[in-house]
């Protein structure tokens, strides 16, 4: 009757309370003294802020992983990130099927909604492909890395740590065990110019992050672009804009300065990349982001904003939200009537919604930066940086995130489960039913 009783709800409630009950038991299983390594307990709101940056796939710590938590409690940990970037709906879906039971129209009609897909036709195929893929992606890559684990580490840690940062990278997570290599809060920058590490990571979190929707044009239609959804094209192409440019101006603009003289080319290049990546929104860093130009912190800060792909693992506004939001403006360039893209025409309501979710997410991003720096000594670039990594679920900081106070951590957490679950998710969960339009008289009022 109680799992009746949840499919009756709408989806938007559906997705929202399935986070909130698995960061709340998250939380309550990390309080325990078994998660510490010390084996006291960890006070109740670090366990929160642990579980909901795990579950909401942000990265955010207030306690290194490696160094605070107990075996017992990484595991946790894992499980929380795998949950998080699969996604809760995923899950229960995975579940049900499992156990034998009739996949419903309402619970198809979630799924859709969980995944961003185009029709509820598939639904079921489509987890298993999701399930399939993540399991074969994730397996790929801890065996990678376990070539530079597994002889600097032996053979049960160096398993760990492959599988660990494996899930971590694909799940866009950014969670790392690196305190036990180059000390606490230090994410892979002892692996700046490793390969082994740096490739298989940024791999990880790309594929992570262009969606499952765009995973299934692809083995649909291979090499064919031609053929692929209008989404996958922009997505493909916004991702692939986001990586270079950013890269490139890492390159030639950040990693030419003096304090960067002790890195080689092949060092230059492979960190213009992990950090063009990176933001969007994985939260490793293999360099000291303190060091960085506040040019290139304020870049990062829009990578992050942007964040991945609908129906992914990955956070922020997404890259669709902003390919649409350029295409609104080309459009008004030069005088159209409407906004096109590859040949197609796009739908008002996709514009609107692209808006809302635009202005909610710097609407938060502005006013949680504005209360970081009120309630803490803190400079506005980084309230700004630490506000931005939350809201769009990715983990980067400039070190600022084991010193807030309650209250600060407190606005991180509501803003890492905003995030996750998404605006519009919010917005609908809270709306009962759509308001019968009314046509009210026409006016029109100047803009420029």
């Amino acid at each position: 009757m109680i799992g009746k009783h949840v499919w009756s709800l709408t989806p938007a409630k559906i997705i929202l309370g399935g986070f909130l009950l698995i960061i709340l038991a998250g939380a309550l299983l990390l309080s325990l003294p078994v998660s510490s390594k010390s084996g006291t307990a960890t006070p109740f709101l670090d366990a929160l802020f642990t579980s909901t940056s795990a579950t909401c796939v942000t990265g955010l710590i207030v306690h290194d992983t490696f160094t605070w938590w107990s075996g017992f409690g990484q595991a946790v940990i894992l499980i929380l990130i795998q949950i998080g970037g699969m996604g809760v709906v995923t899950l229960a879906v995975v579940i049900t099927i499992l156990s034998g039971r009739k996949i419903g129209l309402k619970q198809r009609y979630v799924m859709q909604e969980s995944i961003s897909a185009p029709q509820v036709g598939g639904i079921v195929r489509m987890t298993r492909f999701i399930v399939i893929g993540t399991i074969l992606f994730e397996a790929a890559g801890a065996v990678i890395m376990a070539f530079q684990f597994l002889p600097q580490m032996g053979v049960g840690k160096g398993v760990w740590f492959s599988v660990f940062h494996s899930v971590s990278a694909f799940c866009n997570a950014g969670f790392d065990l690196m305190g036990e290599v180059s000390g606490p809060c230090s994410s892979v920058t002892s692996y700046t110019g490793n390969a082994l590490i740096n490739v298989p990571l940024m791999f990880l979190i790309v594929v992570g992050g262009i969606g499952f929707f765009v995973w299934d044009d692809i083995k649909a239609h291979r090499l064919h672009v031609r053929h692929y959804h209008l989404q996958s094209k922009i997505v493909l192409c916004t991702s692939l804009i986001l990586i270079l440019l950013p890269a490139l101006f890492l390159y030639v603009f950040e990693f030419s300065r003096d304090c960067w003289s002790g890195l080689s080319a092949g060092e230059r290049i492979l960190a213009s990349l992990f950090q063009a990546i990176s933001p969007r929104t994985a939260g490793f860093n293999s360099v000291d982001l303190n060091m960085l130009s506040e040019s290139s912190q304020l870049m990062t800060i829009l990578l992050m904003i942007v964040g991945g792909s609908p129906g992914s693992t990955a956070g922020g506004i997404k890259t669709t939200t902003l390919a649409l939001a350029l295409l609104c403006v080309r459009s008004v360039f030069q005088n159209q009537e409407t906004i096109q893209c590859f040949n197609r025409r796009i739908p008002y309501d996709i514009l609107r919604n692209a808006i809302a979710i635009l202005a909610m997410y710097l609407g938060l991003m502005f006013s949680a930066s504005f209360l970081i720096v009120w309630l803490e000594h803190a400079t506005l670039m980084e309230a700004a940086f630490e506000a931005a990594s939350a809201v769009a679920t990715v983990g980067l900081t400039l070190g600022i995130t084991g010193d807030l106070t309650a209250a600060s951590r407190i606005i991180l957490i509501l803003l890492m489960y905003f995030g996750r679950v998404g605006g519009l998710t919010m917005l609908y969960a809270l709306t009962n039913r759509k308001k019968l339009p009314v046509l009210l008289p026409q006016e029109r009022i100047n803009v420029g």
